[in-house]
Formats: C-alpha cells, structure tokens, sequence
C-alpha cells in the first residue's frame, strides 16, 4: 500500500470527534482521498493509523486548517503536502481533496476539474459518456490525474495520453485515484507539448481524442485551429473529437464555444455536436451515421 493520504475532509471529523464527542475511541475515515475506506483510533495523543504511524493532534489540526491541501503521511507520522512548484512550466501544482469522490489538481491556482454540483470522477464520466462508444485506439491530449485515460482505458484497445507537466505528473504519483495510469498495460504515457507531439505522429493513427486542455490562458495553442488540423489528419476516417471547453451558459464558455465550433469547421471536421452534460463538443472527420 502506498503511503496514506489526508486532506481537511477527514482531518475535520477527527478534530470534531476527539474534542466534542467524548467516548469516541474510533472512525470510520479514508486514508486514500475517498478510494476505499478503514477504520482509526483516536487516542489521547492523535489519530492511529491501522498498521500504520500514529499522526499527533497538533498535525491534524494543521491539516484541517488547510483549505485545498492534501498531505501524505510518513511511517514516522510526519506530514508532506502533495504540492511541487513545476520544472516545467514554473507553475504551483498541488493535489486538492474533495468531500466526496475523486481529488484534483490545482494548477497555478486553476482546477483541472469540475468541483461545483460534481466531483471530478463524475465528471470525467460525463465526458466518456460522451465520447462513445469508446474502442479501438484512443489519443487523451492532456494526462492530468489521468482520470480520463483510465476510464477510456476500460474499453480501448489501447490509450495514449500526453503530460507537458511534470509537476502534475508527479502528483498523478501520489494519487491514489491514479494508480491505474502506471499499471494498465494498454496506456501508453509520452511526456511534452501535445502541441508539438501531435505533429509527429501518423496520419489516420486515432479512433477517438479527447481534448481536454487548460484554460485558454494557460494552453491557447491547443484551442487553434492549427492544432484541429493536425488532430484532423491522425484521426481515422470516421474518427471522433471530444473537445471540454467550459461551462456552456456562462457568458464566457458561450464566446469560447463559438469560436471553437468554427475553427474546427473550417479545420474540416464536418459535424460538430454541443455535449451539453459534459460541458464540451464532439466533432467527426466524416458525417456520422444515423
């Protein structure tokens, strides 16, 4: 087992159980950020991991304090916050747990995820659920947690996904929600620009690539229609695109929609779908069939 993994979410409930329900000997909790869960003592001095470290109140506390932070514990009962000031981009990156479901990755203060009325493995399901049927050889643009390439994963013959972080590669390492990228044999991981990646690779190579970018202020060059062109020419002939792009409604996801929605016509994508639930657009390189 990896080493354990808290934020403020199960920190809170401790402290609470600890200072306010007296009695409270032991908890029901996670130590892998909502992935499975295991049962601590609470004892007079902190929180005793099964098997594992006791972690001191004083520790705890530090832990609740922090609104978006995720730490890892050490055999001594230390903490490590899951944070790294990137090589690559020179970029915060951190790790940021949710209440329920899957964590995020916080870049330069950017969730790479929906959080709001959803947890990010909901919504990476929207966005397959869009994208099928998902099958033959699959393109993931933008690695992030991996969340996306594990689920394609599922039913792909086989994924390859690209990370120009390494910052937030090194956080897919601590997460245990991410453990599948490094173990699935049918993910195949390349680090660098997808920008730049894309260019080398063969024409009609993909079944399917979905296009999961940053924001427009962090990635610009994966919303151009220079790269629609080039991910029009390795999608195969009936080849699909599943583009996130943001919230529809919102004044700004509407003004960055459109623009999408033309620039991929004019990059020769013949039929463009709105994918309203997974708050992006699907495109096809030939007419789909009814």
């Amino acid at each position: 087992m990896s080493a354990p993994i808290i934020c403020r979410w199960q920190a809170l409930p401790w402290l609470v159980a600890h200072e306010e329900a007296a009695g409270v000997e032991s908890l029901e909790t996670t130590l892998d950020l909502n992935l499975t869960t295991c049962t601590v003592a609470l004892t007079a001095e902190g929180v005793q991991f099964p098997d594992g470290p006791l972690v001191l109140w004083d520790a705890v506390r530090e832990v609740a304090d922090h609104d978006t932070g995720c730490f890892s514990v050490n055999p001594d009962g230390t903490l490590e916050r899951a944070y790294i000031f990137s090589p690559t981009t020179r970029r915060a990156v951190s790790l940021w747990g949710q209440p329920e479901g899957a964590p995020t990755v916080l870049v330069a203060g950017f969730p790479m995820h929906r959080t709001k009325r959803t947890d990010p493995w909901q919504d990476t399901q929207n966005k397959i659920a869009a994208c099928q049927p998902v099958s033959g050889r699959v393109m993931d643009t933008c690695m992030g947690l991996g969340y996306t390439a594990i689920c394609a994963a599922k039913t792909a013959a086989h994924v390859t996904v690209i990370e120009l972080d390494a910052g937030v590669e090194a956080m897919a390492a601590k997460n245990p929600w991410s453990e599948p990228l490094f173990s699935k044999t049918n993910i195949t991981r390349k680090n660098g620009d997808a920008f730049a990646l894309i260019k080398e690779m063969p024409d009609a190579v993909f079944d399917l690539m979905i296009h999961d970018p940053p924001t427009m202020q962090l990635a610009g060059d994966l919303y151009s229609g220079a790269f629609y062109r080039e991910a029009f020419r390795v999608l195969s002939r009936r080849g699909r695109l599943f583009h996130y792009i943001g919230d529809p409604n919102s004044r700004h996801g509407a003004t960055v929609t459109r623009g999408v929605v033309k620039r991929l016509h004019e990059s020769g994508f013949v039929a463009v779908t709105t994918a309203a639930d997974a708050y992006g657009v699907v495109a096809w390189k030939e007419k789909p069939r009814r």
